[in-house]
Protein backbone atom coordinates (compact mmCIF):
# COMPACT_ATOMS: atom_id res chain seq x y z
CA UNK A 1 0.00 0.00 0.00
CA UNK A 2 1.25 3.47 -0.91
CA UNK A 3 -0.05 6.74 0.53
CA UNK A 4 -0.08 9.82 -1.70
CA UNK A 5 -0.94 13.41 -0.92
CA UNK A 6 -2.37 15.85 -3.45
CA UNK A 7 -2.32 19.65 -3.15
CA UNK A 8 -3.23 22.33 -5.69
CA UNK A 9 -3.30 26.09 -6.11
CA UNK A 10 -4.94 27.74 -9.08
CA UNK A 11 -2.92 30.93 -9.62
CA UNK A 12 0.72 31.78 -10.29
CA UNK A 13 0.77 34.14 -7.29
CA UNK A 14 -0.42 31.40 -4.92
CA UNK A 15 2.17 29.07 -6.41
CA UNK A 16 5.01 31.55 -5.92
CA UNK A 17 4.23 32.63 -2.38
CA UNK A 18 3.65 29.01 -1.36
CA UNK A 19 1.42 29.84 1.60
CA UNK A 20 -1.59 27.95 0.38
CA UNK A 21 0.51 24.95 -0.66
CA UNK A 22 2.31 24.86 2.67
CA UNK A 23 -0.97 25.04 4.56
CA UNK A 24 -2.44 22.16 2.54
CA UNK A 25 0.66 20.02 3.08
CA UNK A 26 0.61 20.64 6.82
CA UNK A 27 -3.02 19.53 6.97
CA UNK A 28 -2.17 16.31 5.10
CA UNK A 29 0.85 15.57 7.28
CA UNK A 30 -1.14 16.18 10.50
CA UNK A 31 -3.99 13.97 9.32
CA UNK A 32 -1.60 11.19 8.26
CA UNK A 33 0.07 11.26 11.64
CA UNK A 34 -3.27 10.91 13.46
CA UNK A 35 -4.26 8.00 11.20
CA UNK A 36 -0.91 6.25 11.55
CA UNK A 37 -0.11 6.67 7.87
CA UNK A 38 3.23 7.46 6.25
CA UNK A 39 2.98 9.65 3.15
CA UNK A 40 5.16 8.27 0.35
CA UNK A 41 4.84 11.30 -1.93
CA UNK A 42 2.90 14.55 -2.15
CA UNK A 43 1.95 15.65 -5.65
CA UNK A 44 2.02 19.43 -5.89
CA UNK A 45 -0.13 21.03 -8.61
CA UNK A 46 1.05 24.60 -9.16
CA UNK A 47 -1.05 27.26 -10.92
CA UNK A 48 -3.52 24.80 -12.45
CA UNK A 49 -7.17 25.74 -12.82
CA UNK A 50 -9.74 23.73 -10.91
CA UNK A 51 -11.79 23.58 -14.12
CA UNK A 52 -9.42 20.94 -15.45
CA UNK A 53 -10.41 17.40 -14.56
CA UNK A 54 -8.10 15.62 -12.12
CA UNK A 55 -6.55 13.18 -14.61
CA UNK A 56 -5.78 15.92 -17.18
CA UNK A 57 -3.70 18.00 -14.78
CA UNK A 58 0.08 17.35 -14.95
CA UNK A 59 0.47 16.12 -11.36
CA UNK A 60 -3.01 14.63 -11.21
CA UNK A 61 -2.26 12.46 -14.25
CA UNK A 62 1.06 11.32 -12.74
CA UNK A 63 -0.74 10.33 -9.55
CA UNK A 64 -3.57 8.58 -11.39
CA UNK A 65 -1.08 6.58 -13.48
CA UNK A 66 0.77 5.40 -10.36
CA UNK A 67 -2.24 4.19 -8.37
CA UNK A 68 -2.79 0.50 -7.66
CA UNK A 69 -5.30 -1.42 -5.55
CA UNK A 70 -4.97 -0.68 -1.84
CA UNK A 71 -3.38 2.76 -2.28
CA UNK A 72 -4.57 5.83 -0.36
CA UNK A 73 -4.98 9.41 -1.58
CA UNK A 74 -5.05 12.30 0.89
CA UNK A 75 -6.40 15.73 -0.05
CA UNK A 76 -7.33 18.62 2.23
CA UNK A 77 -10.51 19.73 0.42
CA UNK A 78 -12.86 18.40 -2.21
CA UNK A 79 -12.43 21.49 -4.42
CA UNK A 80 -8.63 21.06 -4.50
CA UNK A 81 -9.03 17.74 -6.29
CA UNK A 82 -12.26 18.02 -8.26
CA UNK A 83 -13.67 20.61 -10.64
CA UNK A 84 -17.34 19.92 -9.84
CA UNK A 85 -19.70 17.68 -7.92
CA UNK A 86 -20.20 15.58 -11.05
CA UNK A 87 -16.45 15.17 -11.46
CA UNK A 88 -16.13 14.20 -7.78
CA UNK A 89 -18.91 11.65 -8.10
CA UNK A 90 -17.42 10.03 -11.21
CA UNK A 91 -13.78 9.93 -10.10
CA UNK A 92 -14.41 8.89 -6.48
CA UNK A 93 -16.75 6.10 -7.60
CA UNK A 94 -14.07 4.88 -10.02
CA UNK A 95 -11.44 4.95 -7.25
CA UNK A 96 -13.73 2.97 -4.97
CA UNK A 97 -14.23 0.29 -7.63
CA UNK A 98 -10.44 0.01 -8.01
CA UNK A 99 -10.00 -0.49 -4.28
CA UNK A 100 -8.30 2.88 -3.78
CA UNK A 101 -9.17 4.95 -0.70
CA UNK A 102 -9.76 8.68 -0.93
CA UNK A 103 -9.50 10.78 2.23
CA UNK A 104 -10.85 14.34 2.11
CA UNK A 105 -10.12 16.25 5.29
CA UNK A 106 -12.95 18.76 4.90
CA UNK A 107 -15.46 15.88 4.69
CA UNK A 108 -14.20 13.96 7.70
CA UNK A 109 -11.72 11.55 6.15
CA UNK A 110 -12.19 8.41 4.06
CA UNK A 111 -15.11 9.01 1.67
CA UNK A 112 -14.79 5.73 -0.22
CA UNK A 113 -14.42 3.00 2.37
CA UNK A 114 -16.32 3.58 5.59
CA UNK A 115 -19.59 4.92 7.02
CA UNK A 116 -19.00 8.36 5.52
CA UNK A 117 -19.05 6.83 2.03
CA UNK A 118 -22.81 6.41 1.64
CA UNK A 119 -23.54 9.92 2.90
CA UNK A 120 -20.80 11.38 0.69
CA UNK A 121 -22.05 9.76 -2.51
CA UNK A 122 -25.66 10.69 -1.75
CA UNK A 123 -24.84 14.35 -1.13
CA UNK A 124 -22.44 14.67 -4.06
CA UNK A 125 -24.91 12.97 -6.41
CA UNK A 126 -27.61 15.44 -5.36
CA UNK A 127 -25.29 18.39 -5.95
CA UNK A 128 -24.20 16.94 -9.29
CA UNK A 129 -27.81 16.86 -10.49
CA UNK A 130 -28.40 20.41 -9.24
CA UNK A 131 -25.14 21.53 -10.86
CA UNK A 132 -26.06 19.95 -14.21
CA UNK A 133 -29.47 21.66 -14.23
CA UNK A 134 -28.02 25.05 -13.28
CA UNK A 135 -25.30 24.87 -15.95
CA UNK A 136 -27.85 23.94 -18.63
CA UNK A 137 -30.08 26.79 -17.48
CA UNK A 138 -27.23 29.32 -17.56
CA UNK A 139 -26.09 28.22 -21.01
CA UNK A 140 -29.64 28.46 -22.33
CA UNK A 141 -30.08 31.95 -20.82
CA UNK A 142 -26.76 33.19 -22.20
CA UNK A 143 -27.46 31.87 -25.69
CA UNK A 144 -30.94 33.36 -25.69
CA UNK A 145 -29.58 36.71 -24.55
CA UNK A 146 -26.78 36.68 -27.12
CA UNK A 147 -29.22 35.76 -29.88
CA UNK A 148 -31.32 38.79 -28.94
CA UNK A 149 -28.17 40.86 -29.37
CA UNK A 150 -27.57 39.20 -32.73
CA UNK A 151 -24.49 37.27 -31.58
CA UNK A 152 -23.62 33.64 -32.35
CA UNK A 153 -21.86 31.60 -29.63
CA UNK A 154 -21.05 28.51 -31.67
CA UNK A 155 -22.63 25.09 -31.99
CA UNK A 156 -25.47 24.43 -34.39
CA UNK A 157 -26.60 27.44 -36.42
CA UNK A 158 -29.99 28.67 -35.16
CA UNK A 159 -32.60 27.90 -37.81
CA UNK A 160 -33.84 31.17 -39.27
CA UNK A 161 -30.47 32.92 -39.17
CA UNK A 162 -27.26 33.09 -41.16
CA UNK A 163 -23.89 34.02 -39.68
CA UNK A 164 -21.76 36.81 -41.14
CA UNK A 165 -17.95 37.02 -41.02
CA UNK A 166 -18.04 38.92 -37.73
CA UNK A 167 -20.09 36.27 -35.96
CA UNK A 168 -23.34 38.22 -36.07
CA UNK A 169 -26.69 36.54 -36.65
CA UNK A 170 -28.52 37.79 -39.70
CA UNK A 171 -32.19 36.89 -40.13
CA UNK A 172 -32.84 34.66 -43.14
CA UNK A 173 -36.17 35.76 -44.64
CA UNK A 174 -36.99 32.38 -46.20
CA UNK A 175 -36.28 30.44 -43.02
CA UNK A 176 -38.07 33.02 -40.86
CA UNK A 177 -41.13 32.59 -43.06
CA UNK A 178 -40.86 28.83 -42.65
CA UNK A 179 -40.67 29.24 -38.84
CA UNK A 180 -43.94 31.17 -38.90
CA UNK A 181 -45.57 28.36 -40.88
CA UNK A 182 -44.25 25.76 -38.42
CA UNK A 183 -45.74 27.62 -35.45
CA UNK A 184 -49.12 28.08 -37.19
CA UNK A 185 -49.31 24.35 -38.04
CA UNK A 186 -48.35 23.39 -34.48
CA UNK A 187 -51.08 25.67 -33.13
CA UNK A 188 -53.50 23.75 -35.34
CA UNK A 189 -52.47 20.53 -33.62
CA UNK A 190 -50.34 19.07 -36.38
CA UNK A 191 -47.71 16.47 -35.42
CA UNK A 192 -43.99 17.08 -35.87
CA UNK A 193 -43.80 14.70 -38.83
CA UNK A 194 -46.89 16.22 -40.45
CA UNK A 195 -45.38 19.70 -40.10
CA UNK A 196 -42.09 18.44 -41.53
CA UNK A 197 -43.82 17.05 -44.62
CA UNK A 198 -45.90 20.19 -45.06
CA UNK A 199 -43.10 22.77 -44.90
CA UNK A 200 -40.37 20.82 -46.70
CA UNK A 201 -39.68 21.63 -50.34
CA UNK A 202 -37.19 20.65 -53.00
CA UNK A 203 -34.93 23.48 -51.84
CA UNK A 204 -35.35 23.11 -48.07
CA UNK A 205 -35.73 19.75 -46.36
CA UNK A 206 -36.91 20.04 -42.75
CA UNK A 207 -36.86 16.90 -40.61
CA UNK A 208 -39.29 16.37 -37.73
CA UNK A 209 -36.33 16.83 -35.31
CA UNK A 210 -35.57 20.20 -36.90
CA UNK A 211 -39.24 21.12 -36.46
CA UNK A 212 -38.96 20.18 -32.80
CA UNK A 213 -35.82 22.33 -32.41
CA UNK A 214 -37.48 25.29 -34.13
CA UNK A 215 -40.47 25.11 -31.81
CA UNK A 216 -38.28 24.73 -28.76
CA UNK A 217 -36.13 27.72 -29.77
CA UNK A 218 -39.27 29.78 -30.28
CA UNK A 219 -40.69 28.69 -26.92
CA UNK A 220 -43.65 27.07 -28.67
CA UNK A 221 -42.92 23.37 -28.20
CA UNK A 222 -44.62 21.26 -25.57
Amino acid sequence: MSVYGYVRVSTKQQSEDGLSLDAQQRILEGYAMMQGLNIDKIFVERAVSGWKSFDTRPQGKQLADRLTKGDVILCSKLDRMFRSARDALTVSDDLKKQGISLHLMDLGGDVTGNGVSKVFFTIVAAFAEFERDRIAERISDVKANERKKGRFLGGARPFGYQIDNDGNLIADENEQSLISRVIILRDKGKSLRAISESVSSELVKVSHMTVKRILKDEGAYC
